[in-house]
């Protein structure tokens, strides 16, 4: 199951979710979207756990919360919409 993390704290890491999470049961892939113009966190991220029985645990108890000093939102990740390609302008050239 894919599960999202919102309103991290931009300090944490890869790491430091893997460790959250882990303790809920095996972890496949941690991921935190980072900006790519400014290379910071935009505050959210996703985290693979192959037992869905373990994920849903993961997610009841730690929807809402505090790590690192933030509430943080955790839930099952909706698929990603596909989005038209954007146009270009002229000032983008």
């Amino acid at each position: 199951m894919n599960i999202y993390i919102g309103n991290l704290n931009w300090s944490a890491k890869v790491e430091d979710l893997q460790n959250l999470f882990s303790s809920y049961g095996e972890v496949s892939s941690v991921n935190i979207v980072n900006d790519k113009f400014t290379g910071r966190s935009k505050g959210f991220g996703f985290v693979e756990m192959p037992d869905n029985a373990s994920a849903q645990n993961a997610i009841n108890n730690l929807n809402g919360a505090e790590f690192m000093s933030r509430n943080i939102t955790v839930n099952e990740a909706r698929p990603r919409e596909e989005r038209a390609p954007r146009e270009r302008r002229s000032y983008d050239r």
